[in-house]
Parts: structure tokens; C-alpha cells; sequence
């Protein structure tokens, strides 16, 4: 095979097809008709000699080989985008962007204010967009289609660029008058009625099964290991919901300390150490290699770090 007979745009297109298996959706991703993206699979089974794609019952598959080729050809592509980048200088102070951050509500809350009372000062003219996790996936940020996403991350790909903006340990929340959880002992955390709370990651959520420990998270998986079970009355995926919960409801919530801690001042509010010990949890702004040495995305980078510092 000669390097130089090969299209790069049908390298593209390849790699496009492997993710969306699907010629309809790749075509639309690369903004062309879906007649001259079958003419590119077509072009690439010739080049490849394999078929590339084959319909399943479960729809169009990759075979064996376009699946071993694919993280090869997208490591390439993704080393090339970055290569040929033009780097422009940027003027905060006249700069009109908007940039698309993904956060958790533990992280807005918590983060945002100290970000936007930089921005308004450094950058008056930026514009942000904070998506939930459930608006985006991986692939978004990926593809640069949002410029970071802040939150507490189990896994993540190892193209992306990632730091640690902070660790948090974790605090009870709930109204003055709340019953048995003054003192809070273990005794009396195990008898009150509690609202969970929890959203990482990225994606639409699933339903949860109190009995199923292993997913309820930090907070139920550390009692498990000293054998014991707190009563879950209600599930959000919303810190503030389950903050407003322990005070209009009576519940008890256990939360990230940054979080709990916006209350702390509140009269009518009891912000307490958990009875047990709980594993810190660690809030991480990930990116893409596409917009590494993008000189706006290093600007916004450092002012979420030194935002984080202020929290």
C-alpha cells in the first residue's frame, strides 16, 4: 500500500463510521450526504480489502480487523489535529467567547461563584454554558464539542488530560430541629431517615435499589465495611435538592463538605461530622487533547485551578 494514494479525508471518514456504525449518523457528523458516505465505505473496503462494516442483528458491526485498526488510526488523527492547530494569541478583556463547561451541581455550586467573580473581572465579555452530566458523554468531550466537564470521575479515557482541582471529605447536613442527630452518634445516624444523593460520570442515570450497595456509592459502601445500613427515605441526583430535603423534610443528607458547607452559616441548618469515616472523594476538570494548546482553553484552565483554590 502507498501512502501517498491514501485520502486522508477517507481516514477520517473511517473513523467516524467505526464510532457511529452507522452510515446515516457519519454522514451527518461529517456534514455530507449519505450517498457519498457509502461511496467512502465502499472506497475504504477496496483500500482495506476487509468489509469493514457488516450488518448483525444487533445492526453494523466492525469486523475484527477495522476494531483492532480504529484506536491506532484515532490516535493518528487525534496527534495530527493537535499538530496542525493555529496557536492565536487571546485578549481576555476583549475576548466575546463561550465556552461550554459540563459540572455537576455539587461543582457549580461550589466552584462557579469564585469562577464567574474572576471571569467578570478578567473577562467581562465571556460567556459560559454549564451542561449536566446527563446533556453530554465522553465522546462530546472528545471531540471538543464542550471545552471541560469539573465532577467526580471512576474511569476515564486515557487521551484526556485531567487535574485534580481539589479533595473534600464529607458532612452531614440537616434543620436544628432535625430529631436524633444531636449528638450525632453512630446510634442515631443509623436510626434517622436519610436522602441520598449522588452523580458522577457522565450520562442519563439508572434507577436505584437501596439493597444494592456497590452502587449507591462513597457514603453506603464505607458503613458497609463496618456492617452496617443507613435508611435511604429518598434518591436525587441533585445536591441542592437533597440539601433543601434535610432542611424542609427533616431528613438527614450526607454530603461532600464543600457542598454542605454553603449552609454551614445558616441558623436554621446543622452541619456535622459523619459518625464514621468516609473515603475523601476528589473533583477533577478533564479536557480534550483536541483543545490542549488552545491558547483561550490554557487561559480558562488556570482560572478554574486558581477559582478552586478560593473554594
Amino acid at each position: 500500500m502507498n501512502l501517498a494514494d491514501i485520502d486522508l479525508n477517507l481516514l477520517v471518514a473511517f473513523d467516524i463510521l467505526l464510532r457511529e456504525k452507522n452510515v446515516s449518523r457519519a454522514a451527518a457528523q461529517l456534514n455530507i450526504t449519505q450517498p457519498a458516505m457509502s461511496s467512502n465505505l465502499k472506497r475504504l473496503r477496496k483500500l482495506l480489502n476487509d468489509p469493514v462494516l457488516v450488518r448483525t442483528s444487533e445492526g453494523m458491526q466492525p469486523t475484527e480487523r477495522a476494531r483492532k485498526l480504529a484506536p491506532k488510526l484515532r490516535k493518528i488523527l487525534l496527534d495530527l489535529t493537535d499538530a496542525l492547530q493555529k496557536v492565536d494569541s487571546f485578549d481576555p478583556q476583549a475576548s466575546q467567547r463561550l465556552f461550554r463547561i459540563m459540572a455537576s451541581d455539587y461543582a457549580a455550586s461550589t466552584l462557579l461563584p469564585s469562577l464567574l467573580n474572576q471571569l467578570n473581572e478578567l473577562a467581562p465579555g465571556i460567556t459560559l454554558d454549564i451542561m449536566t452530566p446527563s446533556d453530554v458523554d465522553f465522546v462530546d468531550v472528545e471531540n471538543g464539542k464542550i471545552d471541560m466537564a469539573i465532577n467526580h470521575f471512576e474511569k476515564l479515557p486515557q487521551s484526556f488530560h485531567q487535574k485534580v482541582l481539589w479533595q473534600d471529605s464529607f458532612s452531614c447536613i440537616t434543620h436544628c430541629d432535625t430529631p436524633l442527630t444531636s449528638p450525632l452518634t453512630l446510634e442515631n445516624y443509623l436510626k434517622a431517615q436519610h436522602v441520598w444523593v449522588s452523580k458522577t460520570g457522565f450520562g442519563v442515570g439508572v434507577g436505584m435499589n437501596p439493597k444494592d450497595v456497590q452502587k449507591l456509592g462513597w457514603v453506603d459502601e464505607a458503613l458497609a465495611k463496618i456492617g452496617h445500613k443507613r435508611k435511604i427515605k429518598l434518591f436525587t441526583r441533585n445536591y441542592q435538592v437533597a440539601m433543601q430535603l434535610a432542611h424542609d423534610d427533616r431528613l438527614l443528607a450526607t454530603l461532600p463538605s464543600k457542598a454542605a458547607n454553603i449552609h454551614a452559616s445558616h441558623p436554621n441548618y446543622r452541619v456535622q461530622n459523619p459518625p464514621f469515616s468516609i473515603p475523601d472523594i476528589e473533583l477533577k476538570m478533564i479536557w480534550s487533547p483536541l483543545i490542549h494548546h488552545e491558547p483561550s482553553h490554557i487561559w480558562l484552565r488556570q482560572q478554574v485551578i486558581e477559582a478552586a483554590k478560593l473554594v
